[in-house]
């Protein structure tokens, strides 16, 4: 009996067949450095630019200015060109730029985004890390939603070709550091402040991200968020554990206009929240295309003995069961907006371990869109929170701070190599109004 296959060989020969280059068995495996294109999955770095206050609001910690971003900002930036990377988590400085409600200072900023553009990299800029200008003074100022409104404002007036946005990073732990634990800005201590803090920050990142889509209608905003489990190894679990399991959603639950669980919504009345201000949250979500990040660092997910000790428990949930639990709760497309690991020799296996978690949630259906290595260079002083100027570095980086590349450099490369033209979203492509030919078919 004659096979098929024999006309098909006879009419149009042995494989290779005129067409199939677009998508079929010789079709793209998803392989080759990110492209930049709008289907292409977001792998980024960040440059570390934390400036709280300490010692009562006497020092300035800058990381853009102890890492020597400000004098080397042009080579920090060809270093993202040459790792190949197209998106770059990227802050402002805050602080030095409004000085007053309206009196600004763009001189660094105008620099640092013109040689961005010029070398084609995609900004996610960060509006406010961890810090306010000193006219603002703390968290605890009922007026920074609306100056931090008008800064956003300037901002994306002076720069209008930046999509994508972080108005307020990790707003959950800007508060707890702040006004929980005492060690930044404000440096108090009571459940009072946390909620005063932690309703301030949401109500400014909804303003700001108004302003944004004022006059950037098509904004993309990135909320990066720390995912954050404590695990309570006692017999009867105590409310104070239990209940910081449950807080650690409740800016994303204002953010989001997400009812936070009752005794949570008690704890927030109970400590200063108004009826009139959480139904002014509840009104619904700030505009723009919502992309719900998570940072995940092994020091994050924390395990508690029973006598009370605490021990860090690296990965016994993971980045993927922590923003599993998000993504259930929201429902919105997840980015990977922060990682690294604090010895150097540790960093290629963490971030070949954070990638496994990626392709685990991505076959699971759960749109993840991008990943970070946080950050580009060294940090400083991490290890102890900020909490004192020691000058400690801490190797967490991609580049050393002679600017000299870490093995999770090389690491980073190769993964780019080998998936750094997958689609954002599996099939992701098909969305994409182009002429180029159909090449893509991976699923990851």
């Amino acid at each position: 009996m004659k096979s098929f296959l024999t006309e098909i060989h006879d009419h149009f020969g042995n494989g290779n067949y005129e067409g199939d280059e677009f998508g079929g068995a010789r079709g793209h495996n998803g392989n080759g450095l990110p492209t930049g294109l709008p289907n292409n999955f977001m792998f980024a770095t960040g440059i570390e630019c934390s400036y709280p206050t300490i010692d009562g609001g006497k020092t300035r910690r800058d990381l853009l200015a102890e890492c020597d971003h400000y004098n080397r900002y042009k080579e920090d930036l060809a270093l993202v060109k040459e790792m190949g990377l197209k998106v770059l988590r990227y802050g402002l400085p805050y602080y030095k730029i409004q000085l007053s409600p309206d009196k600004y200072d763009w001189e660094f900023a105008d620099l640092a985004m013109a040689e961005m553009q010029r070398l084609e990299i995609t900004p996610i800029l960060d509006l406010m890390h961890f810090g306010v200008p000193d006219f603002i003074g703390n968290f605890q100022n009922p007026e920074l939603p609306v100056h931090f409104a008008a800064y956003c404002e300037a901002v994306v007036q002076r720069y209008p070709w930046v999509r994508y946005y972080t108005p307020v990073n990790e707003i959950y732990v800007t508060a707890k550091m702040s006004a929980k634990d005492g060690i930044w800005n404000e440096q108090l201590k009571s459940d009072k402040a946390f909620v005063t803090a932690l309703k301030h920050l949401v109500a400014a990142s909804i303003m700001g991200t108004q302003k944004i889509a004022k006059h950037r209608p098509d904004c993309i905003i990135v909320q990066s968020e720390s995912a954050e489990f404590t695990h309570e190894l006692r017999a009867e679990h105590t409310y104070e554990v239990q209940m910081q399991n449950k807080l650690r959603f409740a800016s994303l639950d204002l953010l989001y206009g997400h009812h936070p669980d009752g005794d949570v919504l008690n704890y927030l009345y109970d400590n200063g929240l108004t009826r009139r201000e959480y139904d002014w949250f509840m009104a619904g979500e700030p505009p723009g295309y919502q992309i719900m990040g998570n940072d995940y660092y092994g020091r994050n997910e924390k395990i508690m003995l029973p006598n009370g000790e605490i021990c860090t428990s690296m990965d016994v949930l993971g980045w993927y069961n922590i923003t599993h639990d998000y993504y259930q709760r929201y429902k919105k497309p997840v980015m990977h907006t922060e990682t690294n690991v604090l010895e150097a020799k540790d960093g290629p296996t963490w971030l070949w371990k954070q990638w496994v978690n990626i392709l685990r949630m991505r076959k699971e259906g759960v749109p993840v869109l991008g990943f970070t290595w946080y950050s580009l260079i060294d940090q400083i002083d991490w290890d102890k929170g900020l909490e004192r100027k020691v000058g400690t570095v801490n190797p967490c980086g991609l580049f050393d701070l002679d600017r000299k590349p870490r093995p999770v450099a090389e690491a980073y490369k190769m993964l780019l190599q080998e998936y750094g033209q997958i689609t954002i979203v599996p099939h992701g492509e098909l969305f994409e109004v182009t002429k180029a030919p159909a090449t893509l078919k991976v699923e990851v």
